[in-house]
């Protein structure tokens, strides 16, 4: 039986459980994978055309200007030696400021969706935890790409000298707030990870001795037993893998495992309630819990049994 870098720990088939199950570190599935890829792709794309947008907005809508009075004289600055027209004012058009408004909500809209479709991707194919710098990066993206794409736009508003004291202020205040709202929608503030994902599996193979696990269309979690209550809502009852669970988009395994291994007549391990904050605390992003073994008042009634990997 093939080994993951993500566990050493061996499982056998208990006398209960005559079909072992590899309880190797979680991976996305093959279709999970694609699906990633392709979201990424596309915030991408996106993210690129809002930044080519920006750059539009940088280097030709900025710099657009009429002149006020051109039948101005020229005179020669005594200081300088340079000729100067006297009588002519530059200033912003109106067409070019309402473009600018514009350009704004697009490259908000671009980079909002950007942003929603890569948090999609890492539901579908987390980073590891372990890998700090990658884990971050690839989970904060679509926030840092916000800041891109608006912070060098929003600086060059308040310093144009050609806009008037109300084109400024409203190009300014627009571009401050859609900026916020892009960075606020692209930070991910509960970011998943392989760690978290390979803790769900594991605590499902050792409670009912292999990886496979109920959900419905509706909500968050996915299930140990098809009985219960939560599930009973009028939709298909899918079974599947972790893996697959978080495919159809289910992040994490219930907390309320212990009633429903009651209601469908499984053992439950007398050391639940410290098996479910266990779970609680790496869902939640701790990377340091350990996940207890569970304990069973029957050893017989153990779904299968767990070796301790030998001490490195």
């Amino acid at each position: 039986m093939a080994e993951s870098d993500d566990t050493d720990a061996r499982i056998e088939p208990s006398a209960t459980n005559a079909t072992p199950e590899p309880p190797s570190g979680w991976t996305p599935t093959a279709e999970a994978k694609a699906r990633a890829t392709r979201f990424r792709w596309i915030a991408a794309v996106l993210w690129a055309v809002a930044i080519i947008g920006e750059s539009v907005g940088i280097f030709w809508l900025l710099r657009q200007r009429e002149f006020v009075g051109e039948d101005g004289t020229l005179l020669r600055d005594p200081d300088t030696g340079l000729l100067e027209e006297q009588g002519v004012t530059a200033t912003f058009p109106q067409w070019a400021f309402i473009a600018l408004l514009v350009l704004l909500v697009v490259i908000a809209a671009l980079s909002i969706t950007g942003s929603v479709l890569w948090k999609k991707a890492n539901r579908l194919d987390p980073a590891r935890k372990s890998d700090k710098t990658r884990f971050f990066v690839q989970n904060q993206l679509g926030a840092i790409i916000a800041v891109v794409a608006f912070l060098p736009l929003v600086i060059l508003i308040f310093l144009n000298k050609d806009m008037d004291k109300g084109q400024k202020t409203t190009a300014g205040i627009v571009g401050v707030a859609l900026a916020a709202l892009a960075v606020f929608i692209g930070v991910d503030f509960d970011p998943p990870s392989v760690e978290q994902y390979t803790a769900d599996q594991s605590a499902v193979i050792l409670l009912l001795g292999k990886d496979e696990v109920v959900w419905v269309d509706g909500g968050k979690v996915y299930h140990v037993c098809d009985e219960v209550s939560a599930i009973q809502t009028g939709s298909e009852i899918r079974t599947g893998t972790t893996a697959q669970a978080v495919e159809a988009g289910k992040i994490r395994l219930t907390l309320q495992f212990t009633s429903e291994l009651r209601a469908c007549g499984l053992p439950v391990p007398e050391n639940d309630e410290e098996i479910t904050e266990a779970l609680r605390a790496i869902q939640a992003g701790q990377t340091d819990t350990v996940l207890p073994a569970p304990e069973w008042t029957d050893p017989s009634e153990a779904p299968i049994v767990v070796e301790e990997a030998p001490a490195e």
